[in-house]
């Protein structure tokens, strides 16, 4: 007799724990800025991946013996996806404030749900990030083109890493090939060490706040999820991820004193409400199906 999955929590719970989630994340990333000033971001992403890997290693312990090629080669996949999402995304950090970085950020799962839509009107919704986008330029303050850029490439690779996750639960069960994924991010990040300064990773407060962020920004909000999942329906759960942008900007307030622009905040409204309403859509079923 096959043993039951455990019950879910409740619905207000699993609500709760996925915010929980999303509010870990984003302080994570705000404590990570801080750290930068001790530590340049090559070197506090890698803190952050080591410490992911190094947990989810020992809470998953994968089998690796008689995987296929097919199996290693989507879990290398994932992993690049994930690598470069965290340090692309770190990068940003460095140059233009959490929030804004976030926000670019999000344009990746956003136009990767618009291929869902079923009704070419739901493409509005694409045409209101885009706005929120643009907001962000109108804002006379400076926002350094290169950290938009690599706000850009996190996008982009958030959207890889969303493709892969499937194709890895396929080959892979439970969390095993998010634990080898990590393993892959951490060895894909590893030779950028060569150019950072030797002396923030020998420091011991700097690598004990490392450790805390990698806790913060991957173990908590994946374990908050994972759990949340069992009860919650994948609409509801997009729904609720869309508030990332927003509280981004909250943890970029609150961790690092970055203050935004009225019209940056209405930047994040507009993105915010299209990725609710992005959601939304691909998640209608279609008339008479």
């Amino acid at each position: 007799m096959s043993e039951r999955p455990p019950p879910g929590p409740s619905w207000p719970v699993a609500v709760g724990l996925v915010l929980i989630g999303i509010l870990s994340v984003q302080f994570g990333a705000g404590f990570a800025k801080r750290l930068f000033a001790d530590l340049e971001p090559d070197g506090v992403v890698w803190l952050r991946l080591v410490t992911s890997a190094a947990v989810l290693l020992l809470w998953a312990r994968p089998r690796l013996r008689g995987r296929s090629r097919t199996a290693w080669l989507v879990a290398a996949r994932y992993g690049a996806c994930l690598g470069i999402m965290n340090w692309a995304i770190y990068q940003s950090f460095s140059r233009i404030p959490i929030g804004v970085a976030v926000t670019i950020e999000f344009i990746g799962p956003l136009i990767l749900a618009a291929v869902g839509f079923r009704r070419p009107r739901d493409l509005a919704w694409v045409g209101l990030a885009a706005v929120g986008v643009l907001l962000l330029g109108f804002e006379r303050g400076h926002l350094d083109p290169v950290g938009v850029a690599y706000a850009l490439l996190a996008g982009a690779a958030w959207a890889g890493y969303i493709l892969s996750s499937a194709a890895t639960g396929r080959e892979w069960p439970g969390i095993d090939g998010l634990a080898v994924a990590s393993v892959v991010a951490v060895v894909l990040i590893s030779p950028l060490l060569l150019g950072v300064d030797a002396g923030g990773l020998t420091d011991g407060r700097v690598l004990l706040f490392g450790a805390a962020v990698g806790l913060l920004s991957s173990v908590v909000p994946y374990t908050a999820e994972l759990s949340a999942l069992r009860t919650l329906p994948a609409a509801t759960f997009g729904v609720l991820m869309s508030l990332e942008p927003a509280a981004a900007a909250l943890a970029g307030a609150l961790v690092v004193s970055e203050e935004l622009a009225a019209v940056q905040w209405g930047a994040i409204v507009c993105v915010v409400v299209a990725s609710i309403g992005a959601t939304r859509a691909t998640s209608r079923p279609l008339v008479g199906a």
